[in-house]
């Protein structure tokens, strides 16, 4: 079935539709809440809770393009994750707090210095950036949104989006480079 088809059946309260708009998102919104969440039985729960909310205002959607179902679909679910975590507020103070960041010009890694790394490696040095910059990092290098689309998600100014993700950036090169230089 065509998304806007979708999308139209499921605002009138199709069953059958909803299931299948569940069945056939859900992974990927499972793994959009797992990215934010504490551990997958929180991911599950914030899945669910999405779905919930997506059912009772997909009448709000409106069918653009291809795609644009889950890309609806995708915010309404980062909202929640943020809201219902009451991580809005903390992040954007996280965010505006300079303190304690040494801020080091350094070049960017080149391709074989980051393909030397373990994926696995690497997404631990992910996860162990500041928790306003790992989330300003990953809304940005993994969900694809721009600064101000972060800065609109994450109640904060465009700047500070953009300076996060700056910072981010400097640290994992430092991370990279530190790692590289432990042989």
């Amino acid at each position: 079935m065509q998304e806007a088809e979708l999308a139209r059946l499921c605002a009138r309260g199709d069953a059958k539709a909803r299931e299948e708009l569940y069945r056939t998102y859900s992974p990927r919104l499972l793994a959009l809440c797992m990215r934010y969440a504490a551990d997958r039985d929180s991911a599950e729960d914030l899945m669910q809770d999405a779905f919930i909310k997506i059912f009772r205002v997909i009448r709000k959607f409106r069918w653009e393009r291809q795609g644009s179902l889950y890309s609806w679909m995708a915010r309404v679910t980062l909202n929640l994750c943020f809201d219902s975590m009451k991580k809005r507020r903390r992040l954007a103070a996280l965010i505006r707090d300079d303190s304690g960041l040494e801020q080091i010009a350094e070049d960017p890694p080149d391709y074989g210095e980051t393909a030397s790394i373990p994926v696995e490696r690497l997404q631990a040095m992910v996860e162990e950036l500041p928790e306003g910059y790992r989330t300003v990092f990953k809304l940005h290098c993994l969900e694809g949104l721009s600064h101000k689309e972060i800065a609109s998600t994450l109640g904060i100014k465009e700047n500070s989006a953009s300076c996060s993700l700056s910072r981010a950036r400097v640290i994992l090169a430092k991370k990279i480079k530190e790692y590289n230089h432990e042989d």
